[in-house]
């Protein structure tokens, strides 16, 4: 059983950057693989990026990839999304998420175990 925890989210100018947070309850959180979706209105959830268990894998979406960073500290129990340069098509609620299957790192929502409650960012223009 995880709980998940988001925070960072807000308003922001396009261009600008944000850092979003997930913390993680429980000491089995060094073996999941924690990814980040996010939906916005009217659409359905889209994957954004993941990072497997050790950290040495990240996987990201084509239209985030070169501007968000996935990372993570274990020893914190927290994963954390750097997003810069930050576009309106942004404007999500975003979502982290564990996968138990720590290793691999995938882009279904549909094999995630744990979700948080999400965190709203809103990229004006």
């Amino acid at each position: 059983q995880v709980q998940l925890v988001e925070s960072g989210g807000g308003l922001v100018q396009a261009g600008g950057s944000l850092r979003l947070s997930c913390a993680a309850s429980g000491r089995t959180f060094s073996t999941y693989a924690m990814g980040w979706f996010r939906q916005a209105p009217g659409k359905e959830r889209e994957f954004v990026a993941v990072i497997n268990w050790s950290g040495g894998s990240t996987r990201y979406a084509d239209s985030v990839k070169g501007r968000f960073t996935i990372s993570r500290d274990n020893a914190k129990n927290t994963v954390y999304l750097q997003m810069n340069s930050l576009k309106p098509e942004d404007t999500a609620v975003y979502y982290c998420a564990a996968d138990e299957t720590g290793w691999r790192t995938s882009q279904r929502a549909t094999v995630y175990d744990y979700w948080g409650q999400g965190t709203q960012v809103t990229v004006s223009s």
